[in-house]
């Protein structure tokens, strides 16, 4: 039986978090990863977030981005390797805390937006991430975009790593993922979202933006928690998968 999980970014919208739809998509998941006070997410949107996935018993990740709220982590910066591991480092950290009030640990973490997107193609930033996280612990899997250099980096660094693929975004024909400036960018239909999570856990193949056909090895499946409809995306995703006999399981140390 092939096997996967299923991730979520969330933390990030205040109001989807206390109004019940970002909990909406948890049944549907096995890991989320949670802003922690970068591109958003505070004191309250944490713990709230950690518990709700423990309710679902779900895997708990950081997601540690650019502290550029106003473009929510999704704009390209340049800034130093140690500033870098410093936000990354403080990040982690502070949900850390949290999830350890709620007497729960840390399984992974995935960098958010443009710092992931950067670290794909980019050395020195893979490693000024994995160094952040590192003066936290090394007992964590390192999540990042499947074929990239970054993984090759955070398994340099001496951590696990798990590779990650995406059922509601496009790609280009070099594996990356295609810019959000662009209006194709987002899968926003539940069943397409779901038939591609479905050709990466069973085919180990992605459709390419030009119809090019791209090899993507991945342990975990993301879906954006700010996607529009992604409740029905995350419910179409887990039904195609388990109907198709393929395990949902959450990441592990």
């Amino acid at each position: 039986m092939k096997r996967i999980d299923l991730n979520c970014d969330m933390g990030e919208i205040p109001d989807a978090v206390f109004d019940g739809t970002q909990e909406s998509l948890m049944p549907s998941l096995t890991s989320v990863n949670i802003a922690c006070g970068g591109h958003a997410g505070d004191l309250q949107t944490m713990k709230s977030t950690v518990e709700q996935a423990l309710r679902w018993h779900l895997a708990i990740g950081a997601h540690p981005g650019y502290a550029d709220r106003a473009n929510f982590g999704r704009v390209e910066l340049r800034l130093s390797p140690s500033a870098v591991a410093n936000s990354v480092f403080d990040q982690v950290q502070a949900l850390a805390d949290i999830v350890a009030e709620c007497g729960a640990t840390i399984t992974h973490v995935k960098p958010h937006g443009a710092l992931y997107n950067q670290a794909v193609k980019d050395r020195v930033l893979a490693r000024a991430i994995a160094d952040g996280v590192a003066r936290w612990s090394r007992d964590v899997v390192l999540v990042g975009l499947a074929g990239s250099l970054m993984l090759r980096v955070f398994s340099e660094a001496g951590f696990p790593v798990a590779a990650e693929a995406f059922a509601d975004r496009r790609y280009e024909a070099d594996g990356t993922l295609r810019s959000r400036k662009f209006d194709d960018a987002l899968i926003r239909n539940p069943a397409e979202a779901g038939q591609q999570a479905l050709r990466i856990a069973e085919q180990g193949r992605v459709i390419a933006s030009d119809g090019t056909e791209i090899a993507v090895d991945a342990q975990t499946i993301c879906i954006h928690g700010d996607t529009p409809g992604a409740p029905e995306i995350a419910r179409a995703v887990a039904h195609t998968l388990r109907r198709a006999g393929v395990d949902l399981k959450p990441l592990t140390h």
